[in-house]
């Protein structure tokens, strides 16, 4: 406990009283020339230099003083990865106001909530398709005055052009530097920073503010754990309304004066991972699930002695990082084993697809089947799991490159506390806790206890090494009529091992046996369905091939191998549908919305318990 104390100390002590905005004025400072963010433009990128950012940043907190946003308001973000993005984001700030980035699939009633609850003053939307969302509800939002527009402003006095915005702003920092220096010299370490709204799944989303003292020592504690570069390259590509891709691509590039790439579109990642060849690298389990996916449908196209030669690499390279995992050794015969496997195929596969610079590998948000982790692991890939909430600012446990058990999150950040609680749920105290849900004093009470211990909801345990390990969601354990407690994560990881599977939801709580509702991933499954002589033209009608069902009936079977035999799943479907955050089965961040999809599939289900 000694030891959690001083090192939180040592980072508090680095940190004390900054603020984010004097941390861009130092770095513009000293690196004023170095790149800071880049957007595409066809086949090239227009970057700005950090010099550049501030001085853009400092022309739109004039801007937002100028249409009356600052202490005691917000500013509302929607719009895709993009430099004004996060040059908006850093503006507010620097205005006193507070920044709040919304997620692009909340519906209407959802962002009228968000906007009132935060108390936003003015809106910086991207186009015509997130106004779209707003449209419905602009009439109950009377307390939001302007709204700035990147593309598609309307005629209306309500409405300003990013343009005509910047304009102002310039005009106005030019008449008067003095005032917008006052606003961001008065912004304290204590001052919330933005407020994140989590992604939910009933109700209307949480608030959560983070202060400038929350992140500041999020990014110490990451940096502390990662070692990374400064001026590293590296990718911007899930939404700021996420507290990771906050962390890692608007706040760390300030102190570690990285180059950050902007992929406005998912489609292009692999192509933007090409190009940039980042340093670091986070995605969501199912971001490595798919390029997993079409990594192993590449393979299964190559002649077999290739596929071969891939197999017996993959195999070093297992090994080597499996030997590496805290307690383990690797041997010389396994080191020497992975050299040449490295050097002769792992080494251009790994630059094939744009990782050949990777010094961190992480992910998060949802549980990582293993076997993903052991695919990339082949490739000579440490995909680390870190883990953590909006309300921890991010991740409070995390493998490190050097520090690592695959199947765990890793251990307790520097100066962060960890333990379990008498019901399994895990609980972390630190200066990284929010101080409390906005506006939710009741749901405060819940997240927060007296001694200061934050509730994750979450049930885990702690090894002897310190390392953690996620079971499930306390909320979502499924008890049988039997009386069985069951992780329907864990059935679900086994089940999405098949390529074809996109998503899968385990079914239990009160029955006598488990069951499964699957769907198909729509960019994998056409693929195999061609590369096995299957004719069709809907995802659909792909769904009802019988040679589908057949592979499908396959990998439940698989799955329940691996399961104990009160976990089995007894009885499946396979939708004509994907989920998404669209169709409302899907959070944002890509976690399943189960009491969605336990009322919307009701019939469903019902049929598979009926005879």
């Amino acid at each position: 406990m000694a030891d959690v104390l001083a090192e939180r100390m040592s980072i508090q002590e680095t940190i004390a009283g900054r603020t984010v905005c004097e941390q861009l004025e130092q770095t513009a400072e000293s690196d004023p020339d170095a790149p800071a963010y880049s957007d595409p433009d066809g086949e090239g990128w227009i970057t700005l230099t950090y010099a550049e950012a501030r001085r853009r940043v400092l022309e739109i907190a004039a801007g937002f003083a100028a249409l009356g946003a600052g202490p005691g308001n917000a500013v509302a973000l929607m719009m895709v990865n993009r430099s004004e993005h996060v040059l908006a984001d850093l503006g507010a700030v620097h205005a006193g106001a507070v920044p709040c980035s919304v997620y692009s699939t909340f519906a209407p009633d959802q962002i009228a909530f968000v906007a009132s609850n935060v108390g936003a003053k003015v809106a910086v939307l991207g186009g015509p398709a997130e106004l779209a969302r707003w449209e419905p509800i602009l009439g109950e939002l009377t307390g939001l005055t302007k709204i700035v527009m990147l593309e598609g402003a309307p005629a209306d006095d309500r409405f300003i052009s990013w343009d005509d915005f910047l304009a102002l702003g310039r005009e106005r920092l030019a008449e008067d530097p003095a005032a917008v220096e006052a606003r961001w010299r008065a912004v304290k370490a204590d001052d919330v920073l933005t407020v994140l709204y989590t992604s939910g799944t009933t109700g209307n989303p949480k608030g959560v503010p983070l202060t400038h003292a929350n992140v500041l020592y999020e990014v110490g504690a990451t940096d502390r754990m990662t070692s990374l570069p400064t001026h590293g390259t590296q990718i911007s590509y899930l939404t700021y309304a996420h507290i990771a891709e906050r962390v890692l691509s608007l706040y760390l590039p300030l102190f570690k004066v990285s180059h950050v790439h902007f992929c406005t579109d998912l489609a292009n990642l692999g192509a933007t991972l090409g190009k940039v060849k980042p340093v670091l690298f986070f995605g969501v389990p199912r971001v490595w699930e798919k390029m997993m996916a079409r990594l192993q449908a590449l393979l299964a196209t190559q002649p077999e002695e290739q596929q071969e030669n891939v197999r017996k690499a993959m195999a070093a390279g297992l090994a080597y990082v499996e030997a590496g995992q805290y307690g383990q050794t690797v041997t010389p015969e396994i080191q020497q084993a992975y050299e040449q496997a490295d050097a002769a195929l792992l080494s251009i596969i790994r630059s094939m697809i744009g990782f050949d610079n990777a010094r961190w590998l992480a992910t998060a948000a949802a549980p990582m089947p293993l076997e993903v982790q052991r695919f990339f692991a082949g490739l000579g890939m440490k995909l680390l799991d870190v883990y953590g909430m909006t309300e921890t600012t991010g991740a409070f446990t995390g493998n490190t490159p050097e520090h690592y058990k695959l199947g765990t999150v890793g251990r307790a950040e520097p100066g962060v506390e960890v333990r379990i609680a008498e019901d399994g749920e895990i609980l972390t105290r630190s200066p990284l806790n929010t101080k409390g849900y906005l506006n939710r004093p009741e749901a405060t009470e819940e997240l927060l206890d007296a001694d200061g211990w934050l509730h994750t909801g979450d049930v885990g345990s702690i090894d002897e090494d310190g390392f953690v390990r996620i079971v499930d969601r306390k909320k979502e354990i499924i008890i049988t009529a039997g009386g069985e407690n069951i992780s329907p994560a864990n059935i679900e990881s086994y089940l999405k091992e098949h390529p074809i599977i996109g998503q899968a939801l385990a079914f239990g709580d009160g029955r006598p046996y488990p069951v499964a509702i699957l769907t198909l991933d729509g960019e994998v499954a056409p693929g195999w369905a061609q590369a096995n002589g299957i004719a069709f033209t809907t995802l659909a009608e792909l769904a009802e091939h019988p040679d589908v069902l057949k592979a499908v009936e396959a990998a439940v079977g698989a799955a329940n191998e691996k399961l104990a035999r009160v976990q089995q799943v007894k009885r499946w479907r396979l939708l004509p549908v994907e989920w998404t955050a669209e169709t409302e089965e899907l959070t944002p961040s890509l976690k399943l919305k189960r009491r969605v999809i336990h009322a919307k599939y009701a019939e469903v289900i019902a049929a598979m318990y009926e005879s």
